[in-house]
């Protein structure tokens, strides 16, 4: 059953009010996955450490103006959106669910996964440096 929305309304707005598009159905996940060039995905949770590291980090990133962006950084919200989230899993078949996490694709390959225990009991600069370089490095001009 999934969590009810008012709960993790505040959780999905930490997101949303920085620019990232939410990937509510099946249908919004293939839309973003078919498109060329490159998309992050966060998958969103209810968890400490997506409280208290995985979502200021994205903060981090995303109000850095240094830092080059992705063409675009959806997410889905695990145990809300659970048909959403269950179809991007799809797209990463080889990696066994982990929320939160944050996945990188390049021309719809996936190029770089941070699973939650990379996320979990790290500090948010940490964590905010590892995408940082990772971006750096792969959206290079």
């Amino acid at each position: 059953m999934p969590y009810s929305p008012l709960l993790i309304k505040p959780f999905k707005d930490e997101l949303t009010d920085l620019g990232v598009k939410e990937m509510l159905t099946p249908a919004d996940v293939d839309k973003a996955m078919a498109q060329d060039g490159t998309t992050m995905v966060i998958i969103n949770s209810i968890c400490g450490c997506a409280a208290g590291v995985a979502r200021p980090a994205i903060r981090k990133i995303m109000e850095d103006n240094s830092i080059k962006k992705p063409d675009r950084i959806v997410t889905v919200f695990a145990g809300q959106d659970m048909e959403a989230t269950a179809r991007f899993r799809s797209y990463i078949p080889d990696i066994p669910p982990s929320s939160p996490s944050i996945a990188l694709f390049k021309d719809k390959e996936l190029i770089y996964f941070l699973p939650k225990f990379r996320i979990e009991s790290r500090e948010v600069n940490d964590v905010a440096n590892d995408v940082k370089s990772v971006l750096e490095e792969y959206l290079a001009v």
